[in-house]
């Protein structure tokens, strides 16, 4: 199976592919129960696409080692690239199987190429438009996960976490709002500082590779996972590199990737299950997700 990504801003089948599925995810319930994960309240199932949530945020707040509460098994350390990599394999696998359709790929945004713009001309990007992530609001109200009280089958956030972090039942819109904590996305400038740096791992307080990334120590605080998140909060979460279009079988070390455009690389905040990088990035994609 040859898996080619594409940008989801020039191609409209898999845009609406991508859309189609993430619906179909959140519509399907294989079975476990908020009560299963310690969720208070009445036992409701889970939809596939929710146990994402559910997953990654459990990895937030499970620290490694547990003696102290700051790394945990998915952020601020080595494993952050490759443990989002692993996610979204499974995402797009999932995917694949109820879009019946095994050659999908999981669509990238290229918010790099976004970043060259002035923050007026972001807020505007096809992105947040009617045919792709909607905008922003509290509920959002434009686009293909739009809310609507009286229609139970419009897009709707039933896990969520409380201000202590835990999680709970709820039943509400998409919430999103832009430049909260970035005034703008990272750009292409910034993408290259943070994927040229060596080594790609180090202690606390030097500049490694993975810290530039995920930017919670050194570098500029606007750069690649928290950048791109946080100018654009919330709703589309930017772990960046869809799986692969092309993949080494393997489960333990990088993914090389093929762009449409016939180039191996990686992007920037990127997860496969281990970091060995053959070669540098060619540019910064990012996976949609919806919460």
């Amino acid at each position: 199976m040859a898996v080619v990504r594409r940008n989801i801003l020039s191609n409209s089948t898999v845009r609406q592919k991508y859309i189609q599925g993430v619906k179909l995810l959140k519509q399907e319930f294989p079975g476990p129960t908020t009560s299963d994960f310690g969720i208070a309240g009445p036992a409701r199932q889970v939809s596939t696409y929710d146990l994402f949530v559910i997953w990654h945020h459990i990895a937030m707040f499970t620290f490694t080692p547990p003696s102290q509460s700051d790394r945990n098994a998915a952020h601020r350390g080595p494993v952050f690239l490759p443990w989002h990599r692993f996610m979204l394999i499974l995402l797009e696998l999932q995917l694949q199987r109820v879009l019946n359709d095994e050659d999908f790929g999981l669509p990238y945004w290229d918010w790099a190429a976004d970043g060259e713009r002035s923050p007026s001309q972001q807020a505007a990007s096809p992105v947040w438009g009617n045919q792709c992530m909607g905008g922003q609001g509290n509920p959002v109200s434009t686009g293909p996960f739009a809310f609507n009280a009286a229609d139970l089958t419009t897009w709707r956030i039933q896990v969520d976490a409380n201000v202590n972090g835990q999680l709970r039942a709820t039943n509400r819109g998409l919430r999103r709002a832009f430049a909260q904590t970035a005034s703008t996305l990272p750009n292409k400038g910034q993408v290259a500082t943070a994927v040229n740096q060596l080594p790609y791992d180090a202690p606390r307080g030097a500049p490694p590779r993975r810290a530039f990334a995920t930017a919670w120590r050194g570098g500029d605080r606007r750069t690649l996972h928290r950048g791109s998140t946080t100018s654009s909060t919330c709703g589309l979460v930017a772990t960046c590199s869809p799986p692969p279009l092309r993949t080494t079988p393997c489960s333990t070390s990088t993914i090389a990737t093929w762009t449409e455009s016939g180039q191996l690389g990686w992007s920037a905040t990127a997860p496969p299950m281990c970091q060995t990088r053959p070669h540098p990035p060619r540019s910064a994609a990012t996976a949609l997700m919806i919460q």
